[in-house]
Protein backbone atom coordinates (compact mmCIF):
# COMPACT_ATOMS: atom_id res chain seq x y z
CA UNK A 1 0.00 0.00 0.00
CA UNK A 2 2.47 2.74 0.88
CA UNK A 3 4.27 1.45 -2.07
CA UNK A 4 1.92 2.25 -4.16
CA UNK A 5 1.23 5.72 -2.59
CA UNK A 6 5.27 6.42 -3.36
CA UNK A 7 4.87 5.42 -6.33
CA UNK A 8 2.11 7.72 -7.20
CA UNK A 9 3.69 10.83 -5.70
CA UNK A 10 6.07 10.44 -8.07
CA UNK A 11 4.51 9.87 -10.76
CA UNK A 12 2.21 13.00 -9.66
CA UNK A 13 6.13 15.04 -9.84
CA UNK A 14 7.31 13.57 -12.99
CA UNK A 15 3.55 15.05 -14.20
CA UNK A 16 4.02 18.53 -12.55
CA UNK A 17 7.69 18.43 -13.82
CA UNK A 18 6.20 17.80 -17.04
CA UNK A 19 3.61 20.39 -16.87
CA UNK A 20 5.99 22.92 -15.89
CA UNK A 21 8.57 22.43 -18.42
CA UNK A 22 5.75 22.32 -21.09
CA UNK A 23 4.13 25.77 -19.60
CA UNK A 24 7.91 27.16 -19.58
CA UNK A 25 8.40 26.88 -22.82
CA UNK A 26 4.70 27.93 -24.10
CA UNK A 27 5.84 31.47 -21.85
CA UNK A 28 8.88 31.20 -24.08
CA UNK A 29 7.55 30.79 -27.50
CA UNK A 30 5.07 33.61 -26.40
CA UNK A 31 7.60 36.09 -25.03
CA UNK A 32 9.41 35.60 -28.19
CA UNK A 33 6.46 36.19 -30.83
CA UNK A 34 5.61 39.44 -28.70
CA UNK A 35 9.04 40.44 -29.53
CA UNK A 36 9.26 39.77 -32.43
CA UNK A 37 5.72 41.50 -33.22
CA UNK A 38 7.15 44.38 -31.57
CA UNK A 39 10.26 44.80 -33.39
CA UNK A 40 8.50 44.32 -37.21
CA UNK A 41 5.82 46.88 -35.72
CA UNK A 42 8.58 49.28 -34.51
CA UNK A 43 10.45 48.92 -38.60
CA UNK A 44 6.97 49.41 -40.16
CA UNK A 45 6.59 52.65 -37.99
CA UNK A 46 10.23 53.56 -38.61
CA UNK A 47 9.68 54.04 -42.22
CA UNK A 48 6.61 56.19 -42.01
CA UNK A 49 7.03 59.77 -42.01
CA UNK A 50 4.87 62.46 -41.01
CA UNK A 51 4.52 65.56 -42.88
CA UNK A 52 2.78 68.54 -41.86
CA UNK A 53 0.36 69.75 -44.52
CA UNK A 54 0.69 73.85 -44.34
CA UNK A 55 0.56 73.62 -40.99
CA UNK A 56 -2.78 72.74 -40.86
CA UNK A 57 -2.97 68.13 -41.54
CA UNK A 58 -0.84 65.35 -41.30
CA UNK A 59 -0.07 63.89 -44.12
CA UNK A 60 1.93 60.11 -43.36
CA UNK A 61 5.18 59.68 -46.33
CA UNK A 62 6.54 56.24 -46.04
CA UNK A 63 10.80 55.78 -46.12
CA UNK A 64 12.61 53.99 -48.33
CA UNK A 65 16.24 52.54 -48.58
CA UNK A 66 18.46 55.49 -50.68
CA UNK A 67 20.55 52.84 -52.48
CA UNK A 68 17.33 51.00 -54.29
CA UNK A 69 17.44 54.53 -56.35
CA UNK A 70 20.44 55.38 -57.31
CA UNK A 71 20.86 53.32 -60.35
CA UNK A 72 17.79 55.64 -61.69
CA UNK A 73 19.22 58.81 -60.16
CA UNK A 74 22.57 57.86 -61.99
CA UNK A 75 21.05 57.62 -65.35
CA UNK A 76 19.09 60.85 -64.63
CA UNK A 77 21.85 62.88 -63.36
CA UNK A 78 24.10 61.78 -66.47
CA UNK A 79 20.89 62.47 -68.76
CA UNK A 80 20.36 65.77 -67.45
CA UNK A 81 24.35 66.52 -67.99
CA UNK A 82 23.98 65.90 -71.54
CA UNK A 83 21.18 67.69 -72.20
CA UNK A 84 22.63 70.95 -70.65
CA UNK A 85 26.03 70.66 -72.24
CA UNK A 86 24.64 69.83 -75.64
CA UNK A 87 22.17 71.58 -76.38
CA UNK A 88 22.86 75.09 -77.53
CA UNK A 89 20.73 77.61 -79.53
CA UNK A 90 22.82 80.45 -81.18
CA UNK A 91 23.07 83.22 -78.36
CA UNK A 92 26.05 83.84 -75.83
CA UNK A 93 24.06 83.73 -72.51
CA UNK A 94 22.07 80.94 -73.36
CA UNK A 95 25.40 79.14 -74.32
CA UNK A 96 27.03 79.95 -70.90
CA UNK A 97 24.09 79.85 -68.59
CA UNK A 98 23.47 75.80 -69.66
CA UNK A 99 27.21 75.04 -69.61
CA UNK A 100 27.58 76.45 -66.33
CA UNK A 101 24.77 74.29 -65.03
CA UNK A 102 26.05 71.36 -66.31
CA UNK A 103 29.41 72.18 -64.53
CA UNK A 104 27.91 71.95 -61.42
CA UNK A 105 27.35 68.05 -62.44
CA UNK A 106 30.50 67.74 -63.53
CA UNK A 107 34.86 67.88 -62.92
CA UNK A 108 37.57 69.63 -64.78
CA UNK A 109 37.09 66.93 -67.83
CA UNK A 110 33.83 68.68 -69.30
CA UNK A 111 35.27 72.06 -68.76
CA UNK A 112 38.09 70.84 -70.70
CA UNK A 113 36.07 69.78 -73.42
CA UNK A 114 33.76 73.08 -73.47
CA UNK A 115 37.59 75.28 -73.62
CA UNK A 116 38.53 73.06 -76.42
CA UNK A 117 35.13 73.33 -78.30
CA UNK A 118 35.74 76.72 -77.68
CA UNK A 119 38.69 77.64 -78.69
CA UNK A 120 38.05 75.66 -82.25
CA UNK A 121 34.95 78.62 -82.95
CA UNK A 122 32.39 75.53 -82.25
CA UNK A 123 30.19 78.06 -80.52
CA UNK A 124 31.08 80.98 -82.74
CA UNK A 125 30.28 78.99 -85.64
CA UNK A 126 26.67 77.91 -84.00
CA UNK A 127 25.92 82.21 -82.99
CA UNK A 128 26.76 83.84 -86.37
CA UNK A 129 25.14 80.78 -88.06
CA UNK A 130 21.99 81.02 -86.38
CA UNK A 131 21.80 77.22 -85.61
CA UNK A 132 19.95 75.53 -83.50
CA UNK A 133 21.40 72.36 -81.86
CA UNK A 134 19.73 69.96 -79.95
CA UNK A 135 20.38 66.72 -78.12
CA UNK A 136 18.24 62.98 -77.70
CA UNK A 137 19.45 60.77 -74.99
CA UNK A 138 18.86 57.34 -76.48
CA UNK A 139 20.15 55.35 -73.47
CA UNK A 140 22.13 55.37 -70.21
CA UNK A 141 24.59 52.12 -69.64
CA UNK A 142 25.83 51.86 -66.42
CA UNK A 143 28.14 49.45 -64.53
CA UNK A 144 26.89 49.19 -60.60
CA UNK A 145 28.73 46.42 -59.98
CA UNK A 146 32.09 48.73 -59.14
CA UNK A 147 33.16 51.44 -57.72
CA UNK A 148 33.48 54.56 -59.19
CA UNK A 149 30.61 53.64 -61.76
CA UNK A 150 31.44 53.30 -65.22
CA UNK A 151 28.87 55.06 -67.32
CA UNK A 152 28.35 55.13 -71.56
CA UNK A 153 26.00 57.56 -72.98
CA UNK A 154 24.37 56.77 -76.47
CA UNK A 155 22.23 59.64 -77.94
CA UNK A 156 21.39 61.54 -81.34
CA UNK A 157 22.50 65.13 -82.24
CA UNK A 158 19.64 67.19 -84.33
CA UNK A 159 21.78 70.16 -85.62
CA UNK A 160 19.07 72.93 -87.01
CA UNK A 161 19.83 75.05 -89.98
CA UNK A 162 17.70 76.96 -92.04
CA UNK A 163 18.37 74.95 -94.94
CA UNK A 164 18.72 71.13 -93.35
CA UNK A 165 18.96 69.11 -90.36
CA UNK A 166 21.82 67.35 -89.45
CA UNK A 167 21.30 64.00 -87.21
CA UNK A 168 24.78 62.81 -85.27
CA UNK A 169 25.42 60.05 -83.50
CA UNK A 170 26.86 60.84 -79.96
CA UNK A 171 28.57 58.54 -77.89
CA UNK A 172 30.07 59.30 -74.45
CA UNK A 173 31.67 57.73 -71.59
CA UNK A 174 32.22 58.95 -68.17
CA UNK A 175 32.95 57.67 -64.05
CA UNK A 176 30.50 58.62 -62.01
CA UNK A 177 31.10 59.28 -58.36
CA UNK A 178 28.94 60.02 -55.21
CA UNK A 179 29.05 63.96 -53.89
CA UNK A 180 26.79 65.94 -51.69
CA UNK A 181 23.53 66.59 -53.25
CA UNK A 182 22.55 70.60 -53.60
CA UNK A 183 19.95 72.51 -55.12
CA UNK A 184 21.83 72.67 -58.16
CA UNK A 185 23.03 68.77 -58.01
CA UNK A 186 19.98 67.27 -56.62
CA UNK A 187 21.35 63.63 -57.46
CA UNK A 188 24.49 63.79 -55.49
CA UNK A 189 27.23 62.43 -57.84
CA UNK A 190 29.80 64.25 -59.99
CA UNK A 191 30.71 63.04 -63.45
CA UNK A 192 34.52 62.39 -63.98
CA UNK A 193 36.90 61.51 -66.99
CA UNK A 194 33.94 62.79 -69.56
CA UNK A 195 35.07 61.70 -72.98
CA UNK A 196 33.18 62.22 -76.42
CA UNK A 197 34.05 58.44 -78.08
CA UNK A 198 32.10 59.22 -81.24
CA UNK A 199 30.57 62.27 -82.70
CA UNK A 200 29.61 61.96 -86.47
CA UNK A 201 27.17 63.00 -89.25
CA UNK A 202 24.83 60.24 -90.13
CA UNK A 203 21.97 62.26 -91.89
CA UNK A 204 21.17 65.23 -93.47
CA UNK A 205 17.76 66.16 -94.34
CA UNK A 206 16.66 69.36 -96.88
CA UNK A 207 14.27 71.57 -94.72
Amino acid sequence: MEFKIVRNIENSFKQIRLFTFVFAVLCFGVVGVVVFKSYQFAEEQRQKIYVLDNGKSLMVALSQDMTINRPVEAREHVRRFHELFFTIAPDKNAIESNVKRAFNLADQSAFNYYKDLQEKGYYNRIISGNIQQRIEVDSVVANFESYPYAVKTYSRQFIIRSSNLTIRNLITNCSLVNSVRSDSNPQGFTIEKFNVLENRDVETVER
